[in-house]
């Protein structure tokens, strides 16, 4: 697209805006100042601004599906460290009331719906786990 000129009014009608502020046409407003018509399209600009901010921060906000997948993904991965931390704990007999907490705190996390049934089967998997295994060390401290 070529620029060739440019120029300050905008043409509208065939007419351009500062023609249709001089009053050449056969409507005009008396009373009406210079510094108010030059006004209202200020506010007009800034609330098409917030509106446009508005919808760009909403548009962020929407997830794809691969930013879901990667969010199910990474929950998947820090429940499968927390056991395997717990795990090391067992092992070495000094397992403390943070591992429980912190596996806690993973399972409760919100999971992200993912639109592969491979993945969201797996996922089912690593949380029936973690959970099986939070019951037992429960059950335990409670003996």
């Amino acid at each position: 697209m070529k620029v060739s000129a440019t120029s300050g009014g905008a043409r509208v009608g065939g007419t351009t805006a500062a023609t249709a502020r001089s009053g050449s046409g056969d409507f005009s407003l008396s009373g009406v100042s210079a510094a108010s018509e030059a006004a209202a399209p200020a506010r007009a600009a800034n609330v098409a601004g917030v509106t446009s901010l508005e919808a760009l921060i909403a548009l962020q906000q929407v997830d794809g599906p691969l930013e879901r997948r990667k969010r199910a993904v990474g929950r998947a991965s820090k429940l499968l460290d927390v056991l395997d931390q717990m795990k090391v704990a067992l092992l070495d007999g000094d397992l403390d009331a943070g591992s429980l907490d912190r596996l806690g705190r993973a399972l409760r996390e919100e999971r992200a719906a993912t639109e592969d049934p491979r993945l969201e089967q797996l996922l089912d998997e690593i949380e029936t786990r973690a959970a099986v295994e939070q019951a037992k060390l429960e059950m335990g401290r409670a003996a």
